[in-house]
């Protein structure tokens, strides 16, 4: 799951470097970039994001969107 959540994230922003120990997706990406990720992440694991987990806690990186994906499953 993750692997996949990183080729959508480098399909969005692939200049984005993903294995800074400080990224947050959240801030990182501007609003146009996390609404597409948002779309793509649906599609791809046949999931609704809420709002309640449209937050930037879930948005820090692959690992906390994997850990949310797995909740909304």
């Amino acid at each position: 799951m993750k692997e996949k959540i990183i080729e959508l994230i480098k399909t969005i922003s692939p200049a984005l470097e993903l294995d800074r120990e400080d990224l947050n997706l959240a801030e990182d990406m501007d609003s146009m970039d996390i609404i597409a990720l948002i779309a793509e992440l649906e599609d791809a694991f046949n999931i609704i994001i809420t709002m309640e987990e449209k937050t930037e806690e879930n948005f820090e990186n692959p690992d906390t969107l994997a850990e949310m994906i797995e909740r909304l499953q």
